[in-house]
């Protein structure tokens, strides 16, 4: 068991002196002073004791000024140190390290090692490096070694005699940037290089390189322009787009979807679910749609974007294009247009539906497809309409939801600026009560506008 350490009281040398003088202890010991320590004080000489009152004649106005001074310097001490807390937290959040960073710049080494030596006049050379995270070695080297004044190199070709010359980085960017090279790839230009003699560099070095000089290699490509905007229709039944999609269920079968999407208000006109490819699907699609049009005096069939699938070029289809029922346009083939509308529908359905359940058979399937439709073509507002869903669009049932949709969003506005408003906070209500208590000003401190 470790014996406590001894704590040894210490007392004013005034004391001290006054009892070895007097040889008296009474008024030690009524001051807490043990017996033993004041009779020592008498049996031994006083140490020598170097006080600032003998070095001036006025000692209370200087204490006085001493004791202001302190409390100054540590109220800077204070401020002080919370900034270095801060600097150190902030240099640890951002993963700054200077260890892991190159100086090239001489300049900016001398300035560094200038306040490295301007920092050990108070604190000792190597907790100045530890706090920068600059080894010995490192400072060591910078110090000792001449100033390399070739900025363009990352390092003095003295000191690192194997890396690339300045003349050889510059070949390496007019290889990397010539226009006439960009049918090559850079290795195909590292080859090149050590063909016709102007670099003799590894491959990994020359991707480096380019990294880290930021050069791009010359790869204009021209593409084609292509629609920003798509085929438009202008009223309901003027143009269709049919389609069919594949699902595989989670038996490894599959089931064969068909639709068919109005353009103008992109309403689900007619769908339906097989679990065999069924040649006739677009034929009984098309009847089915169909049934919705209103028959009127002058009646132009709609057109119906399709593939050039068997299930849309067969006699079926052909019967009903002679019939006037539809106009047959191929995607891609009468046009350049691609039938994207209805493939759009498609990769909604699966990846924001279908795909989010258990497809085990086709009754599922239908189930879901069902739903979907129903939500796609009732209550779902589509983007390009101002709130209208594609039923009202269809029927022209909703000509007067963007208007309301537009009043009630500004009384939205109106009503969340006024909940904002009431609320309050303590600091909020005691400012208040502030301003509440101060008294109106009076008219001799209302400053007049006469002349």
């Amino acid at each position: 068991m470790l014996t406590p350490t001894r704590v040894l009281n210490r007392y004013d040398h005034r004391l001290r002196d006054l009892v070895h003088t007097t040889a008296d202890s009474t008024i030690a010991r009524k001051n807490g002073v043990p017996r033993s320590t004041a009779a020592g004080w008498i049996k031994h000489k006083p140490k020598a004791v170097v006080s600032i009152e003998p070095l001036t004649p006025n000692p209370p106005e200087l204490l006085e000024g001493l004791q202001q001074e302190v409390v100054l310097l540590r109220v800077q001490i204070a401020k002080l140190r919370s900034l270095l807390r801060l600097i150190f937290l902030v240099l640890r959040l951002s993963g700054f390290k200077l260890e892991r960073c190159r100086i090239p710049d001489p300049k900016n080494k001398r300035k560094l090692i200038q306040a490295v030596d301007k920092a050990t006049e108070v604190i000792p050379k190597r907790s100045v490096l530890a706090v920068i995270g600059l080894s010995y070695s490192r400072y060591h080297s910078w110090t000792n070694a001449a100033a390399c004044q070739l900025t363009d190199l990352p390092s003095c070709p003295k000191s690192h005699p194997n890396q690339l010359t300045s003349d050889e980085v510059a070949a390496m960017r007019d290889m990397v940037e010539d226009k006439d090279l960009r049918h090559l790839t850079t290795c195909g230009l590292v080859r090149l290089a050590r063909k016709l003699g102007k670099v003799f560099a590894s491959q990994s070095c020359w991707f480096r390189i380019i990294r880290k000089q930021g050069w791009k290699r010359p790869r204009y490509r021209i593409y084609p322009a292509k629609p920003k905007i798509g085929i438009r229709a202008t009223q309901p039944n003027q143009i269709w787009h049919i389609d069919t999609s594949i699902l595989k269920l989670l038996d490894g079968s599959r089931v064969y979807m068909h639709a068919i999407i109005d353009n103008f208000s992109r309403r689900i006109l007619a769908w339906c679910v097989d679990p065999t490819f069924d040649t006739d699907a677009t034929a009984k699609l098309i009847v089915e749609a169909a049934k919705g049009i209103k028959e009127k005096a002058e009646h132009v069939p709609p057109q119906v974007y399709m593939d050039s699938g068997v299930e849309n070029i067969n006699v079926d289809v052909t019967a009903l294009i002679e019939t006037k029922t539809i106009k047959r346009v191929l995607a891609q083939v009468d046009i350049h247009f691609s039938n994207s509308m209805i493939e759009s529908w498609w990769r909604q359905l699966k990846h924001q539906w279908l795909f989010l359940n258990t497809l085990d058979t086709i009754a599922t399937v239908r189930k879901l497809v069902e739903f979907y439709v129903q939500q796609h073509n009732e209550r779902v507002p589509h983007s390009a309409f101002e709130g209208q869903t594609p039923d009202e669009m269809y029927f022209a049932t909703g000509s007067d939801v963007p208007e309301k949709l537009k009043a009630a969003r500004l009384l939205a506005r109106q009503a969340r600026r006024a909940a904002n408003l009431a609320r309050s906070c303590s600091a909020c209500r005691t400012e208040t009560q502030l301003i509440a208590l101060e008294p109106p000003p009076t008219k001799a401190a209302i400053p007049s506008n006469t002349s």
